[in-house]
């Protein structure tokens, strides 16, 4: 979608929503694509009066796709009202049209975050600033998961309807994306009827998982807004929730893990986790389904590459830093040390 027909859409949404709307309502001055987005398009709109607001609209429906990214917007419009009603700073949904089927297509207006991400300031912070953090950022994934879902599996149902039972909502998730790795053929470390029966083999440990929860499945630095001065930034925002799925808390630690040390052991982020109420004690079972769920997240890093048209030294470096990784997480599946 070009920025002119962008900006068209943002007059025409501003118009329909009024000040009642939580806006300004005013006139668009500038509409700008922003950089970074790996798959929806997101861009900068300033109002005239100096506010600014992001626009996220999808790829076009004939664009390749896995089948799990079928209407992202509606889970991260769900995500951002969800993180809003437990405290936990996200942008604020402005206005939502996140299904793909509607007139005009889908789109998401929210407010702009101050701050930069984490990723980006990591280099040169300090170790109690970082910790600090960390804490911070582990209680506000804690009071995450207690908001509880329908049913288990993606709000949009792009890989099949909510369940009451978690197995099979995973065990249909990961499905899904194998058979885009058979359609795509992307590498992988191992053939994917192997990974197909390491994860169902490892199904049973799911069982355990009651309650659908929130989980937002991309907290990598990169997801993470801080704003504030060098040794006294605070967590301004948590973005890009279009991951998210009904499901068990501890699949958040995957993501939570890239880049950083694993969260499961790392001290300061269990400290605020475990301070707001999140689980601390990693037991067989659950060290278990944490290796599934990191196995999930490190196929969709590797299968996307081919839909996305990802090249050159981004895939070499995917396949050097991924590949090791999810052979280690699929020996961690199996009960291999």
């Amino acid at each position: 979608m070009g920025v002119d027909t962008v900006g068209e859409r943002v007059l025409a949404v501003l118009s329909q929503m009024g000040a009642a709307a939580g806006a300004t309502g005013g006139a668009a001055a500038r509409v700008t694509e922003l950089t970074g987005g790996t798959y929806n398009a997101l861009h900068s709109v300033e109002l005239a009066d100096g506010e600014r607001l992001v626009l996220k609209t999808p790829p076009p429906a004939d664009a390749p796709r896995l089948r799990y990214e079928t209407e992202l917007l509606h889970g991260e419009a769900l995500f951002y009202q969800s993180a809003a009603a437990v405290g936990v700073p996200a942008p604020r949904v402005l206005h939502a049209q996140p299904l793909e089927s509607a007139a005009g297509g889908a789109f998401l207006l929210m407010s702009h975050l101050p701050g930069r991400t984490w990723w980006e300031v990591a280099e040169g912070m300090a170790a109690p600033e970082r910790d600090r953090l960390r804490a911070s950022l582990g209680a506000m994934v804690a009071r995450l998961h207690t908001v509880t879902g329908p049913g288990f599996g993606y709000p949009a149902q792009s890989t099949g309807r909510l369940t009451g039972r978690w197995a099979p909502a995973f065990a249909a998730m990961a499905g899904a994306l194998l058979d885009d790795a058979e359609r795509h053929r992307p590498w992988l470390p191992r053939p994917v009827p192997a990974i197909r029966a390491a994860l169902a083999a490892a199904a049973p440990a799911l069982d355990e998982v009651t309650v659908p929860a929130l989980v937002h499945f991309d907290l990598w630095p990169g997801n993470v807004l801080l704003d504030g001065p060098a040794g006294a930034r605070t967590i301004s925002g948590l973005i890009d929730g279009e991951r998210m799925f009904w499901g068990d808390p501890l699949a958040d630690f995957a993501s939570l893990s890239l880049f950083m040390p694993e969260a499961e052991s790392d001290p300061a982020f269990l400290s605020g986790y475990g301070a707001a109420g999140g689980r601390t004690v990693f037991d067989a079972a659950a060290a278990r389904r944490i290796a599934l769920y990191r196995c999930y997240l490190y196929l969709i890093m590797l299968v996307e590459v081919v839909p996305r048209g990802y090249g050159g030294e981004h895939v070499a470096w995917l396949r050097e830093f991924t590949g090791p990784r999810l052979d280690a997480a699929l020996d961690a599946v199996a009960g291999v040390s």
